[in-house]
Parts: C-alpha cells; structure tokens; sequence
C-alpha cells in the first residue's frame, strides 16, 4: 500500500466514526454516562501479551488505605527492640556490622558512630504479645490485628528515590504509582468519587511530588486525585455565584462535543483522559461536600480518632476521610504524612510525632472493625527506609539522632487477609541487617496486589516496546502473613 492509499484508508476511517457516532471518545463520554452499557471485566496483558481478566482469582480486601510515613520511621525506636544494645550505650558500632559505604554524606564524615539505644521502654501488647513501644499505646490497643515485618529492605538511601520506589517500584520517576496499577487493573467501585485518592498532611519534612500518585506511562484516567489540606478540598468544587448545575452541564456538554471532535481528527488518549476528568469532576461537586462533611458522625466517634479530627488537613481528619472514602467504593486510598526524618532530637520529637498520628491509626482500625469492613480491607504503614543505630551527632544521655537506613526496617500490615497478632522476620543484633525472612519492596508490592485478587506478573502495560509491571521483574508474595 502507498503513501496516497494510506491517507485515503485513514481519512475513511475518520469519516466513519464521525459519521457513526462511535469514536472513542463518544464511547468514553458514553461508558462515564451510563456505566452498566460497557460494563466489562477490567483488562490487560500478561508479559507475553496474552489477554487477561482482573481479577485473577477471589481477592481478600476489596480496597487499601495506604498510610504512608514520609521520612524513615526509626524501627528500634517504635517495632524493633534490641534491649542488650543498652550495655552497649556509645560503644563504637563495628565497621563490620555497618561498613562507611553504606552511609549517607550526612554522617560519612563523623569520625564516631557511636550506638545509641533507644530511651523509649517497650511492652508486650494484646493476647499475642506482640512487643511495641511505649509511644504508641493507641496502636498497642489493636496489637491482635496488625503484622509487623520486622525484615523489610530496599535499595534507596535518599528520600525522593526511596519514596518513588515504594509507590512506582523504581527508583527512577516515570513509572506509574501502585494506585494507578490498582486502578488500571480493577477499574472503580463508585463513578462519583475517584478510584485513587491521595491525603497528605504534617508540616515539614521532605516535599511529596505528585508522582508519588501519578499514572506515569498508564492513560491518565488513571493517576490518583489529591484532595487538598486546606479550604475546598478540590478547587473549583462550588459553581461560582450566578451559574447553576444546568447551566454548568451545558457548558461541559459543548466542552465535550468538542473534544470529541478533536479526537475523531487525532486519535489522542489525551482527550479521552480530559472528557473523563471533566465528567467525574462534574460528579464530585455533588459527591465531595457530602463526603466532607462530618456532622453525621456521632461525637464519641470523633473523641476517638482524637482532638485534630476537626482541622482539616490533620492526619486524624484524613484517617476519619479515609475510613469515609473507603464506605463509599474509593479503591485504594493513600495518606503520607510528613516528619519522620529525625536525624537529631529524636527522644523528643518522635513522642510527639506518635501523638499525632498513633491515636487517629487505631481509632482507623476499630472504626474499620466496628462496621464490618476490616475484614475485607487492607490497611498498610510504614515510610521508605529505616534510621541507623548509631547516632548522627553527639550522643548524649537525653538524646540522639539516626540517619537513613535502607538494610532493614519495620512496616505493619493489618485487616484484608492478614494474620493479625503476629511479627514477621528478624534482624541482626544491631538492627543493621535482615537475619531472617527478609521482605523486599517489590515483595510488599506483590502482597498487596496479591490481596486485592492481581496476579503481580500478570498486571502489565506495554510501553516503548516492552511490558512493565509495578514489580519490575521481580517480587514474591509473602504468603507467611496471609491468613
């Protein structure tokens, strides 16, 4: 075939979905207005381009609240306790246990790594006995549902890449985040609300770029909303004064004929992306106020996520929001709140980080519990590493500081399919390494997809002639934690 026949077949094809009705955007405009027309099993290819149905097999949660701990949470301080460090308070940490090409330029300068043991005492919680530390007594409440991996590692030591390796699985930005997989893989419960939501809330600590909810190489449709901290949560969320809902249709409708238009020429994604963002904004605006709006939860309820649960954009207000969303069909939910990068002052700032989030955490859980929903949903938390065991700075008798640490750290898993009341994987007797049972990131990824019905191998999107996936090539369920 010829340059000439090729532009007549193409001009042709044009003329035909106009003509018809059917182009793609038209059919996206349509599956948004009557859902139940198109309805279809999510889809996507498996790694040798194989046509597959998501999800693969009976999931265990039917949606995720990602509570994600911007900083490095210190795991001896919190989920890790190594008393027999106390003997061994200022010694110098052997080179052979944490080698110089491990640190950070931070501390690689320091001529004394001395150790530094936790001032904080730990006590064994719930019917299983599961040891945790005394600056979270909210948590300890709930000790017989959550899983502490004790064993996880990665391969960052900085925040930005270590961040994005927890949520893309690369440490490299462009991948899509484990929402938009979620999303791309199982589609939406509620066409009123976004599939993916993302909540972020602390003063401080390291800036939370919006790829970290971002669809990367997947259509757009598909990365996460960010509702934000202050005021409306979406902007342009009320019609300003003088334009009704009618009158607000009508300007999307002539939005949409011309987008449409503009898509039967180009064929772009993009377009089918912009009509769909339009029409669930369009939703939301009846949606999103009754969402925020609290007054229906009775007051002993708001006693127990704790004081800030008024203040729009505190962790308590967003754990509260979470548990809202997740009744309404929200999907996958992520909460990052910011401030755990204590390279110094930690015996005073990590109680008082704890005391703002550690209360809201169990009261998420309980609440989760009372309505029947922890059972079927999945609750995950943790940062993007861990902290050193020696100290960055002066080690004195009142305190110390920890730098960043990927080797190993602890998270918790609790609810959708985990066993509860129990620890996973060990540590050296430094907390310096994994000793045994060691969770990687791409094994977490891989649980959790796991959990929500996804075969991780399966769940693939081919770009710039390959498949990827959020696991890369890698990962392996734990299957030790399931219940």
């Amino acid at each position: 075939m010829n340059l000439q026949e090729e532009l007549k077949l193409a001009n042709n094809r044009r003329r035909f979905l106009s003509r018809t009705g059917t182009g793609l955007g038209s059919m996206a405009l349509a599956s948004l207005l009557n859902p139940s027309a198109f309805g279809a099993p999510a889809r996507g290819r498996n790694a040798i381009g194989g046509l597959n149905a998501f999800p693969n097999f009976a999931p265990r949660a039917k949606r995720v609240i990602y509570l994600f701990q911007s900083g490095g949470p210190a795991q001896m301080d919190l989920y890790d306790p190594k008393p027999d460090l106390v003997k061994r308070y200022g010694e110098e940490v052997p080179k052979s246990v944490y080698p110089d090409e491990r640190k950070t330029t931070m501390t690689s300068g320091q001529t004394s790594f001395p150790v530094a043991p936790s001032r904080f005492k730990f006590n064994r919680c719930g019917q299983s006995g599961i040891e945790l530390s005394e600056v979270l007594p909210g948590l300890a409440r709930v000790a017989d549902e959550v899983c502490v991996i004790r064993s996880m590692y990665t391969e960052a030591i900085n925040h930005d890449p270590a961040s994005t390796f927890f949520q893309t699985g690369s440490v490299v930005p462009g991948r899509p985040s484990i929402g938009s997989w979620m999303n791309y893989g199982l589609g939406s419960e509620n066409h009123e609300l976004p599939a993916f939501v993302a909540l972020t809330s602390g003063n401080g600590g390291q800036p939370l770029y919006d790829r970290l909810w971002g669809a990367g190489f997947l259509p757009g449709k598909y990365q996460g909303v960010k509702f934000r901290g202050q005021g409306d949560p979406i902007l342009d969320l009320y019609n300003p004064p003088g334009v009704t809902r009618e009158m607000r249709r009508t300007m999307l409708n002539s939005v949409n004929q011309l987008n449409r238009l503009q898509q039967q020429e180009t064929s772009a994604p993009e377009i089918d992306t912009r009509i769909a963002q339009y029409e669930l904004a369009y939703r939301m605006q009846m949606s999103v106020p009754e969402l925020i709006d609290f007054s229906d939860e009775p007051q002993y309820l708001m006693d127990l996520y704790g004081r800030d649960v008024k203040r729009t954009g505190s962790y308590a207000y967003n754990c509260l929001l979470a548990r809202r969303l997740a009744e309404r069909g929200v999907r996958f939910i992520q909460l990052f709140h910011r401030g755990w990068d204590h390279h110094g002052g930690l015996p005073l700032r990590l109680p008082k980080l704890c005391g703002d989030t550690d209360m809201a955490t169990a009261a998420l859980i309980e609440d989760l519990k009372n309505r029947g929903m922890l059972d079927d949903t999945l609750i995950v938390w943790g940062g993007e590493f861990g902290r050193t065991v020696y100290c960055q700075g002066k080690l004195t008798k009142t305190t110390y500081g920890r730098d960043h640490h990927p080797n190993c750290f602890s998270m918790w898993l609790a609810g959708g399919g985990i066993r509860g009341g129990m620890t996973y994987g060990a540590t050296d007797d430094y907390s310096v390494n994994v000793a045994r049972d060691g969770v990687h990131v791409h094994d977490l990824q891989a649980t959790i997809l796991h959990l929500m019905g996804i075969d991780h191998e399966r769940l693939t999107f081919k770009h710039q002639g390959r498949y990827y996936r959020l696991t890369d090539v890698f990962g392996k369920v734990v299957k030790p934690i399931l219940a």
